[in-house]
């Protein structure tokens, strides 16, 4: 961006670690913000896929076919094209027929607490890969204390974070911030707090949007 643009792009992401579609948006997305030399400041929001999702979870291919309608032909070559897309932007999904689809609503008080921190951004990175890499129950507290400690988090308070609950109210106060806003799906990209993009738009998309943005900046 030019020196004349008064602040750092403002980018608000709304997004779950459940979300195979918001690791590769976001990759792709920074991509184009580091081709286009944009700096920026990122914002992390929550938004669970699955709300009523048990304590047990769902296994995954069962809920897409349930959830979405879809065949097992068309979940597989989705998957397919997950993974080269994942590969491309250097991120490691590795699907699973036993892979489960679980609840969040503590990994996003999790997220919640690690932004007091100054730790968001890195956790939910950690969480992305933990769920999609390496298969890791993100609906147990112990699972998600023991990844906060992984990156450098205090474990033991992150754990205290998760059984009391602190963070409950207000991570179900932003999530009903973003569903008034009228998002109901993600990843939902905001610029500038005024300019939504849905979805992983790809890179060169991305790319055109930062382009637009600045010149809109600069005028």
């Amino acid at each position: 961006m030019s020196t004349k643009d008064p602040s750092p792009l403002r980018i608000d992401v709304v997004s779950d670690v459940m979300c195979p579609w918001c690791i590769i948006g976001y990759r792709q997305l920074a991509t184009a913000l580091e081709a286009t030399e944009t700096a920026y400041e990122l914002h992390w929001h929550p938004f669970e896929l699955n709300p009523e999702m048990p304590a047990e979870g769902q296994n995954l291919r069962e809920h897409i076919i349930e959830k979405y309608g879809a065949t097992p032909e068309q979940s597989e070559q989705n998957r397919a094209q997950m993974t080269k897309l994942g590969t491309d932007l250097g991120f490691d999904f590795r699907f699973d027929p036993e892979m489960r689809m679980h609840n969040t609503f503590d990994a996003h008080q999790l997220l919640h607490w690690a932004e007091t921190q100054n730790r968001k951004h890195e956790l939910k990175q950690a969480l992305f890969s933990a769920h999609f890499t390496h298969h890791r129950d993100l609906s147990d507290t112990t699972v998600l204390a023991d990844i906060a400690a992984e990156i450098g988090l205090d474990r033991d308070e992150a754990l205290a974070v998760l059984q009391d609950q602190r963070f409950a109210d207000p991570v179900r106060e932003v999530q009903g911030f973003w569903r008034s806003q009228g998002i109901q799906g993600v990843p939902a990209v905001i610029f500038d707090q005024k300019h939504l993009v849905s979805g992983a738009q790809g890179i060169e998309n991305f790319t055109s949007i930062l382009g637009q943005l600045a010149e809109m900046r600069q005028a």
